[in-house]
Formats: structure tokens, C-alpha cells, sequence
């Protein structure tokens, strides 16, 4: 019997994929369609400085996982980001796709870092400009 062997694919830490900033938080990813040739799935960690927020926005073709590494803050969430839901370090989020959310660093000196899970190599975005926080 002849089997093929599937690449797997390690992605160090010099070789992460900048993406888009939201705001100011950043992510870098691991796993994505350009790196790795994903077809179904989406990994990256994101960082949202101190005292700041992403944009307020939502998927339009995924869910999302995410684990909080370290830090503490705010994940905004409902049709207004009216529901403020505290995070820190051990936290899982579940986002479903169209689900308008918004993270937020509180604090003034330590980063909040997110591990992000989508079921999708390629997110599509939609900010949200008149809802959630802006003086992030």
C-alpha cells in the first residue's frame, strides 16, 4: 500500500504573516492561507497595547475562537457593545460569525495577548465606525 504523505507545516516565530491592524490592536499569524496553504482554518496571536481597543467590527464568513495568553480588559459585545464581559489571562471567547465585538486593553502597562482560532484561512471584516469605544 502507498500512502502520500501530507506536509506539515511549522511556522517559527521570525516567519509569522503581518496582517491588517484593527485600531491598535495587531495580530501576527502561524497558520493562514498565504503561510501554510490552509483551507479551513485561521491562527494568529493578537496584542492590543495598553490603554487601547481594536475596532469595533464583525465576520461575515467565520466563527472565532479566542484564549487569552496575559492581561486584562473588556470584550465588548451585543448590537450596541452595550454587554462588557471582563477577560484575563485563561479565558476562552467564543465569537460567532456576524457578531460585532470589540476588545479593550484597560490597562496602562501591561499588553493584553489573544491566541485567535477561525474556521476560515481568510476573514472578511466589516468595522463597525459609530458603535463601541472610540478613545482607544
Amino acid at each position: 500500500m502507498h500512502m502520500t504523505t501530507k506536509e506539515i507545516i511549522v511556522t517559527h516565530p521570525g516567519q509569522l504573516e503581518v496582517e491588517i491592524a484593527s485600531g491598535a490592536m495587531t495580530r501576527l499569524a502561524g497558520v493562514s492561507r498565504a503561510l501554510t496553504g490552509s483551507t479551513g482554518i485561521h491562527l494568529a496571536i493578537a496584542t492590543v497595547p495598553p490603554g487601547r481597543c481594536s475596532m469595533t467590527h464583525f465576520h461575515t464568513n467565520c466563527e472565532s475562537a479566542i484564549y487569552v495568553v496575559s492581561g486584562h480588559g473588556l470584550f465588548l459585545t451585543g448590537d450596541d457593545l452595550e454587554v462588557e464581559n471582563v477577560i484575563g489571562p485563561g479565558d476562552f471567547i467564543y465569537v460567532p460569525e456576524g457578531a460585532p465585538h470589540q476588545p479593550v486593553n484597560e490597562s496602562q502597562n501591561e499588553e493584553l495577548v489573544l491566541i485567535v482560532a477561525r474556521n476560515a484561512p481568510v476573514e472578511i471584516v466589516v468595522n463597525l465606525d459609530d458603535a463601541g469605544r472610540k478613545d482607544c
